[in-house]
């Protein structure tokens, strides 16, 4: 089903783009699409922390809640998310953010998903490359709105 890879380069530090990432509860103020985030549960694990988050995603007629599972490895500069609840037969998405040695980082991201919904996977199909890739920009537009 759709799924999505960008590998981009950033004049960021990693530490920077990490946490930006890893800052779920403030995706309302930036992400498109996203109109709300609830945190439900967070736990240490080996090599760094776990999250349970909920997102309320609203694209055109369509509001839906999906609750997720993400667990943050800060010092891999590692953010990999698991469904957990909602509108979708399955999710995940990969973060990996590092120094580069020109100056900058490097972000690599995929995301893989499919909804339950017939009508509403045919409807973001269309539009899925292009969404993606403004989610991306998202979280490039806020990293300079916040660290110039």
């Amino acid at each position: 089903m759709p799924n999505h890879h960008e590998y981009r380069h950033m004049p960021y530090s990693a530490e920077q783009i990490y946490d930006l990432v890893a800052d779920v509860a403030r995706y309302p103020e930036f992400l498109p699409w996203t109109a709300a985030a609830r945190i439900r549960s967070r736990k240490p694990i080996e090599g760094g922390e776990e999250i349970e988050a909920d997102l309320v995603i609203s694209f055109k007629v369509f509001r839906e809640r999906f609750g997720s599972r993400v667990q943050l490895y800060p010092e891999q500069g590692k953010i990999d998310t698991a469904y957990l609840d909602g509108p979708f037969k399955y999710m995940v998405s990969h973060w990996h953010v590092k120094q580069a040695e020109e100056g900058g980082c490097v972000v690599d991201f995929h995301v893989d998903f499919e909804f339950r919904n017939p009508v509403l996977q045919r409807l973001i199909g269309v539009v899925f490359d292009q969404a993606m890739r403004r989610v991306v920009g998202a979280f490039e537009a806020r990293a300079k709105a916040l660290y110039g």
